[in-house]
């Protein structure tokens, strides 16, 4: 048995000991013929628990892997098995398994590979009478030289945490990576010259420096690079001395949805550019000091420091000037802002327009001709350094697709990661978001888990906020109890997660029609137990898919559904106001922007929205009332009446049953990609 496992692993016999003791630890988990009990639980009375091949460390709970690249065997307790990335399908297998070949003077004759009888996956053999998810447990037979394994099929991957420090790297067993990723940022700083090294002035103080590392993944969870940033530590910067102004503008997911939205209707190229240390770009007015970085300390200079020269990662000035550079320069080629959102640029030509989006160091370039796009890359790699990543594949964490019918948004790694994250709550799927039988209410007891529960609601909020409208609406009810949660309130963020596990699939998907803007405006009246308080929710589509949504508590208390309806008429007014404002600023829709379309489900709502007389009743939502009303009569939004079983709004006022969900989301065009 141990020479079978060296030979099918084709590892060196060396490590015939740890196949040896692989083998008892399998043997001990497996029935004895005789009375069908294995050895083990014959030892400790329970029967053993059976989820990977893996050998177990004998003197501690965590598995012994060895690290192909280094040759060492190390000892993690966090390991993740890729069963869908062990079997490649599309190659044939060999029907000999590792068999040494003796090289002999006599001419070889190659055999023809012989296919297997059966192209069907084996069952799993199960050991004794345990339950085995056959869905987290395959098992396949590698075959195939050892270089096309390791490329080709990466078995068990290691979880190791980013390193928090510059010590943690250099002790990492991804060393080698973290050198050369902190080796290329001191080359963009050094080729920038960032700073100078100079002796501390009287009265100054030098602020501190420190090393961010992170892995960046593709969208199937694999490693794409490791990255190393030289941060400041701008928190001990003082205002008014070394740092003044700080606003930068950062483009709206909302911005980023209607950009594909607009080029799943005109058919246009949506290409990617990231710029290589962006903050790094803008020429510093301010007298900064900083210590040297570590590891990085000149023998014979450790008492000087770095005056900074130029902008740094962390410092609170950072963000406004690298924009402030960027519009600078993007202006000199003819492109202007978006008036509505500062991070939008466009830039009309004789023969094709562009139009770019900006969000902090990513951006989005859209044009109706490849020429546009091929232009502006070329003036991009002209005055910054950047990197071409081609068509648009992921921004933000949004894997992005594109296909005949237009283009479609999904987060399904990024939502494994969250629920992988919190599969201690005991995660099961479910069809719905938020049980309505259940009445949140305040905590007024101990705290549970306060900072992992904030954290869980960011991660959930992140969903909500760029394709998954669908819980916007338990994410808003779940926030307002962040600051003390209570069980109650675990389970229901544990429900979010399976319901998110169970639709992770979900793509917000665009097409050519419709291609105009169109709103749903809901409330549920005192929806909030213990403040009276009601709930808002709107969503607008354009191009089929939904690219505006919000579910948000009403901030005073009304009187009536009508008035809360109102109120929430009144804020989506607002929003159809920014979003025409936006679409009149962009090329290609600058002439084709109509009254935008709001759809109501209160007929009171709307005879009091058309109506000119003002009943002194209902004070506190006169000026809402005068603000829709001039709203209609500028021409900026019209308003009609749809019944509740129509209105896209429904659920983000309100927990709906399973049946409602679905149509719902098939309304906001959130659904399975075809």
């Amino acid at each position: 048995m141990v020479n079978a496992m060296l030979l099918h692993a084709k590892l060196n016999f060396n490590l015939w000991g740890e196949a040896l003791l692989t083998a008892c630890y399998i043997l001990n988990r497996i029935p004895m013929k005789k009375n069908e009990i294995s050895p083990y639980q014959l030892w400790k009375g329970r029967k053993p628990n059976i989820v990977c091949i893996c050998r177990l460390c004998l003197n501690s709970k965590a598995y012994r892997l060895l690290d192909l690249e280094s040759n060492v065997i190390i000892e993690s307790k966090e390991v993740e098995f890729f069963e869908n990335l062990l079997s490649d399908s599309n190659s044939q297998v060999p029907t000999s398994v590792g068999e040494s070949q003796e090289e002999t003077p006599s001419k070889v004759v190659e055999q023809p590979i012989v296919p297997r009888k059966s192209q069907r996956a084996r069952k799993e053999k199960v050991l004794g009478s345990d339950e085995i998810d056959s869905q987290r447990i395959s098992f396949y037979l590698v075959e195939g030289n050892r270089e096309d394994i390791i490329r080709k099929i990466p078995i068990v991957l290691q979880i190791e945490e980013d390193p928090k420090t510059y010590k943690e790297a250099m002790a990492s067993r991804d060393v080698a990576f973290w050198k050369e990723a902190i080796n290329d940022e001191m080359d963009s700083i050094m080729s920038n010259q960032t700073w100078e090294l100079v002796d501390l002035p009287p009265g100054s103080k030098p602020i501190g420096c420190k090393w961010v590392f992170r892995r960046k993944y593709h969208t199937d969870g694999m490693i794409q690079t490791f990255k190393a940033r030289l941060v400041a530590k701008g928190f001990k910067q003082r205002e008014g001395i070394d740092y003044f102004d700080t606003y930068a503008p950062v483009a709206r997911t909302t911005s980023i949805r209607i950009l594909f939205a607009l080029a799943s209707i005109h058919n246009l190229f949506v290409h990617q550019m990231d710029v290589k240390t962006a903050f790094l770009n803008r020429d510093l007015n301010e007298e900064v000091y900083m210590e040297q970085p570590e590891g990085f300390v000149l023998l014979g200079n450790e008492n000087k420091v770095c005056k900074l020269v130029r902008s740094l990662y962390g410092l609170k000035q950072a963000p406004k000037q690298w924009h402030e550079k960027f519009d600078h320069a993007i202006f000199s080629d003819g492109f202007r802002h978006n008036n509505v959102d500062k991070c939008l640029y466009s830039k009309t030509c004789d023969d094709y327009m562009v139009i770019m989006c900006l969000y902090v160091d990513d951006m989005l370039i859209l044009s109706d001709d490849m020429r546009g796009i091929i232009e502006t890359k070329r003036f991009l790699s002209s005055t910054f350094k950047m990197k071409d990543l081609g068509e648009v594949d992921t921004i933000l964490g949004i894997k992005v697709k594109r296909n005949s019918g237009g283009y479609a948004l999904n987060q399904t790694h990024y939502i494994e990661k969250v629920v992988s994250k919190f599969s201690h709550l005991k995660i099961k799927d479910t069809n719905t978001p938020f049980d309505s039988s259940i009445k949140l209410e305040k905590n007024d007891g101990r705290s549970v888990a306060q900072l992992e529960y904030a954290s869980a609601i960011g991660s959930l909020m992140y969903a909500a906020q760029c394709t998954r409208a669908d819980i916007s609406f338990a994410v808003s009810k779940l926030s307002r109890f962040t600051s003390n949660p209570s069980v109650e309130h675990w389970k229901t963020i544990g429900r979010v997660l399976g319901y998110l596990k169970n639709t992770k699939e979900l793509s917000l998907q665009y097409s050519k029609f419709p291609a105009i803007i169109e709103g749903y405006s809901d409330a549920s009246w005192i929806s909030s137990v213990g403040d009276n308080l009601s709930t808002t929710g709107w969503v607008f589509t354009l191009g089929g898919g939904a690219v505006s949504w919000g579910s948000k508590k009403q901030t005073c208390i009304s009187h009536s559904t009508m008035e809360a309806e109102f109120i929430a008429l009144a804020a989506t007014g607002k929003e159809a106001e920014w979003l025409k404002d936006l679409m009149m600023d962009i090329p290609f829709t600058t002439n084709n922007v109509s009254t935008v379309s709001i759809h109501c489900d209160s007929q009171a709502t709307l005879a009091r929205a058309y109506s000119g007389v003002y009943n002194g009743k209902s004070r506190h939502i006169s000026i809402r009332h005068e603000y829709v009303r001039q709203l209609i009569q500028n021409g900026i939004i019209s308003i009609s009446f749809v019944r509740s079983s129509g209105n896209l709004a429904d659920p983000f006022t309100k927990p709906l049953t399973r049946d409602l969900v679905r149509i719902t989301s098939r309304g906001m065009r959130l659904k399975l990609l075809k």
